[in-house]
């Protein structure tokens, strides 16, 4: 990246001279390094600032165009209750705009069963959104059966894949998604930059800009393209694919290790989501700490970096909302604690972290009035 910030410093929607022209060849081989990641054409690939702004056009711009094509008749937009809030909060806007969002439940694990969106498609619907892998609790989603029934249905599916990138093998036409948002720092990359994929075969990938001024990316989003960013999520991409395989077997094996530590010497512990396995991405941990307060834990554990739930949301001192999908009620939803084990973690700072929440759990609970009732039940 570093040569982009100053050496390489031309604008890559340039066309009149070489400065431009080595900036736009910068860009198009990081567009083909973030294409190969997901298996998608080049010409698929529209740079955004990130995934939130990805799953904002897909959601706003397939939203007014499915609407424009079709007419006023549906309205109907369809996702679950556990989505990111990049999705939730578009769905929310949408919905001032006279769209009808419906959020459909998922299960005790976090997954949305194929049977309840065939349901909910006997109602026609313009658009279906379901993450492929959940952030908070690494559910992993049916993508391929869900993107089917929805096509069957006469929908458009979007998929938020920011978090299965990199750290699951995706395949854009194995998926059947139309639209597929990106997020380079979630894979290593610079943050500021991610990108949505737009299938160009797809008949139901309509698609209208949310940003306007200058065209860009073709005509779907508009705005100068931060070249050095652009540089450092396709080499991240490229990295992420050669070591995908390698690093979610090490991840799983970490994560499992943490797991049954914790497991072994604190009892009332509650998994939040699937089990580990295939279900689940290799790298996610999410559990109740019943009888110790999230918030009270984290204070307690400055040596480790940990969150309660999204850190999109952090600043919000609530219950996560993906936990109340799931059907955790508000002492199991408060004692909740995230981690996220990556490329950069060791065995030795495995059990490190594992001494380390054990001792802070075991002096909360010590003074918890809560811990004492839960242990007379």
């Amino acid at each position: 990246m570093l040569p982009y910030f100053a050496e390489e410093f031309g604008n890559a929607a340039s066309r009149t001279h070489a400065y431009g022209w080595r900036a736009e060849e910068a860009v198009e081989r990081a567009r083909g390094q973030v294409a190969s990641l997901v298996g998608a054409d080049p010409r698929e690939v529209v740079f955004t600032s990130g995934a939130t702004e990805a799953n904002n056009l897909a959601l706003l711009g397939s939203a007014r165009a499915l609407r424009r094509a079709r007419g006023e008749k549906t309205l109907r937009i369809v996702s679950c209750g556990s989505e990111h809030r990049a999705v939730l909060d578009p769905l929310a806007a949408l919905e001032r705009e006279g769209f009808r969002p419906a959020l459909l439940p998922v299960d005790g694990a976090g997954r949305l069963d194929p049977d309840s969106l065939r349901a909910a498609l006997v109602e026609p619907a313009l658009l279906v959104s379901v993450m492929h892998a959940n952030n908070e609790i690494g559910a992993v989603q049916p993508i391929a059966a869900l993107a089917q029934l929805a096509h069957e249905a006469g929908a458009a599916f979007h998929c938020d894949a920011a978090q299965s990138a990199g750290a699951l093998a995706l395949d854009a036409n194995a998926l059947g998604a139309d639209f597929l948002s990106l997020s380079a720092h979630k894979l290593y990359g610079p943050k500021g930059i991610g990108a949505l994929i737009v299938r160009r075969r797809a008949p139901h990938a309509r698609l209208e800009p949310i940003l306007h001024g200058g065209g860009h990316e073709r005509g779907l989003r508009s705005g100068t393209l931060p070249v050095a960013l652009c540089v450092g999520f396709g080499r991240a991409a490229e990295l992420a694919r050669d070591r995908r395989d390698e690093d979610a077997a090490r991840h799983a094996r970490l994560r499992d290790r943490l797991w049954a530590r914790l497991a072994e010497e604190l009892p009332e512990l509650a998994l939040n989501g699937p089990p580990p396995g295939p279900e689940r991405l290799p790298g996610n941990l999410n559990v109740s700490f019943l009888g110790a307060e999230g918030e009270a834990l984290l204070a307690a554990l400055p040596e480790l970096a940990l969150s309660t739930g999204s850190a999109c949301t952090s600043a919000k001192r609530e219950p996560s909302h993906v936990l109340r999908a799931l059907g955790a009620g508000e002492l199991r939803a408060l004692s909740a604690l995230r981690f996220g084990i990556g490329r950069g973690n060791t065995d030795a700072e495995i059990e490190r972290a594992a001494d380390l929440v054990v001792a802070a759990t075991r002096k909360l609970r010590a003074l918890s009035p809560v811990w004492d009732e839960l242990r007379r039940a």
